[in-house]
């Protein structure tokens, strides 16, 4: 499982997001958000060859990236939407950023979520105050309640990656790695919908248009990378499996990610479920990090040697929202097997 070739289809004309959006972003989530670090790490960048770095965004306060498109989002909503409340689906991470920025701002919430979400995640979502609601068992048979909401209650919606905000938002992290690390060659980005790597390859090429952006998915259920073989967006089963936060398809109607990532992303590569495990057992003992699957993708891509000359490399690192008791069996050396009936 490799990386894949662009087809001229699928390179559809991007939407108006550009690094202004991104930067004006940056003042308007300031002191809501944290600045993570940037650390090298001497272990990967042994095992590689490379001089690996790793963005640390399970460090956010909500535990990853989502927070900062959520934030910007909701800050950007007028009096009268804010009135209305606001919807969104999820497979945990948006779901807590987006239940997060909507109690700082006063805002009513509802979480959508479906049965293969982890419990754990639906009890973070639901200690900020958001109303949480199990329909389904994929992300599309949650969003059916999503778009009632909207349609009957007049909610607003803020869906997880697909909406500009969103992008520029997580198109932070793009700017924070640039200053932090201005000869990175390489950045590591794991890859579901598309929102955080289609944000970070905006704001990091329009600073360095030299940098490599590689996406990072699991081969169980990688939705963008089955869409953009095909050229356009498709319908993808949604399957159990470590890296659950990167479940779920982009929308047969997707608007702006899946053009963005045709556009920009140089590559993508996709990763085993042992492999996920490997990189999460890697962030814990040699990193010191507990990070879920669905973050330590990139970590497990180069542990994999998928990479080849990674050179000066960012990974972004993100989600620590993971079952403790999960982690637990994982770094202790368990099999673990969530694909299992």
């Amino acid at each position: 499982m490799g990386s894949h070739a662009v087809t001229a289809a699928s390179r559809a004309t991007a939407p108006s997001i550009g690094l202004g959006d991104i930067e004006r972003a940056r003042d308007r989530i300031a002191g809501r958000v944290r600045a993570t670090p940037l650390l090298r790490s001497e272990s990967l960048s042994a095992e590689t060859g490379g001089a690996v770095h790793l963005k640390l965004e399970q460090l956010q306060i909500t535990g990853s990236f989502k927070l900062r498109g959520a934030t910007n989002a909701i800050l950007k909503l007028s009096d009268g939407e804010r009135g209305r409340g606001v919807v969104g689906v999820s497979t945990g991470n948006h779901g807590r950023g987006l239940a997060h920025a909507a109690k700082e701002a006063g805002v009513r919430c509802i979480i959508c979520m479906s049965t293969l979400v982890p419990q754990n995640k639906v009890q973070g979502i639901e200690a900020l105050g958001a109303e949480v609601r199990i329909v389904g068992d994929s992300q599309d048979d949650a969003q059916v309640e999503v778009d009632r909401l909207v349609a009957e209650e007049g909610m607003v919606m803020l869906p997880p990656f697909d909406h500009p905000d969103i992008i520029a938002g997580q198109g932070t992290l793009g700017l924070e790695i640039l200053e932090a690390l201005p000869a990175v060659e390489t950045i590591l980005v794991p890859l579901s919908g598309g929102g955080l790597i289609a944000g970070l390859a905006l704001a990091a090429k329009a600073l360095k248009p030299a940098v490599r952006v590689v996406g990072v998915s699991m081969e169980r259920g990688a939705a963008m990378y089955a869409c953009i073989k095909a050229g356009k967006p498709v319908m993808v089963p949604e399957l159990p499996t470590l890296a659950d936060s990167l479940g779920g398809g982009i929308g047969l109607d997707n608007r702006h990610t899946f053009a963005l990532v045709s556009q920009l992303v140089d590559d993508i590569l996709l990763v085993s479920e042992a492999e996920i495990a490997q990189a999460i057992r890697h962030a814990y003992w040699q990193e010191k990090q507990v990070i879920e699957g669905s973050g330590s993708v990139g970590i497990a891509a180069l542990l994999a040697g998928k990479l080849h000359s990674p050179g000066i490399t960012a990974v972004l690192v993100s989600g620590c929202n993971i079952d403790m008791s999960l982690h637990h069996r994982i770094v202790s050396g368990e099999d673990v097997d969530v694909t299992a009936p």
